[in-house]
């Protein structure tokens, strides 16, 4: 039987492993969804074996990866001021998400060809509720149309979020003004 620290030692490289490997992931991911388990292995510079041996398949990595990049974009996100003017809160809300819409998109893209649907939906819960409350609390002051139920209108974000990055990617929208133009749709649509 292992002593306890050769057991500690192995659990904190397995550690470290998987948060290279998830990193890896997540940066190959972003930059290309069809990178392989192979190519993201020796970005972390570890085997297949071990690679594989924390992941069991592709799924499993991609979903890893696309949920530390929702855990990285919830720490930005509720760091901003969403209090005042919700007009003004939707148009920081939208810079940040814009940002992080845009780094990962085709993480994203990655995660929709291996994952049941339901499942990012799931993970994209707590940005859909971010955006619902602030969406209901502009409702609420007038400055957002109430004529359209607010889960319709979290879902016209979402879609104008990711249609922009879908866009940029395949180089018909140019990266630069993406932002204000993101903004300028969904305000208009949420203003009707």
């Amino acid at each position: 039987m292992a002593a306890p620290s050769a057991r500690s030692r192995r659990r904190a490289d397995a550690e470290r492993n998987i948060a290279r490997i998830v990193s890896a992931a997540r940066a190959s991911l972003s930059s290309d969804p069809n990178t392989t388990t192979d190519d993201i292995a020796q970005a972390a510079g570890v085997g297949r074996m071990t690679l594989y041996g924390h992941f069991r398949t592709r799924a499993d990595l991609v979903e890893a990866a696309l949920m530390d990049a929702l855990r990285a974009g919830d720490e930005t996100l509720s760091s901003l001021d969403l209090t005042g003017d919700a007009h003004e809160a939707m148009t920081r809300l939208l810079a940040s998400s814009w940002e992080i819409v845009a780094e990962s998109a085709a993480l994203l893209t990655a995660a929709e060809t291996v994952l049941p649907a339901g499942r990012v939906r799931e993970l994209h819960a707590e940005p859909a509720r971010r955006m619902a409350e602030l969406i209901r609390r502009g409702q609420e002051q007038g400055v957002f149309r109430a004529d359209l139920p607010t889960p319709w209108l979290v879902s016209l974000v979402h879609y104008i979020l990711h249609g922009a990055a879908s866009e940029v990617r395949a180089g018909r929208l140019p990266s630069h003004g993406a932002s204000d133009m993101v903004t300028k749709s969904v305000q208009s649509v949420l203003t009707g």
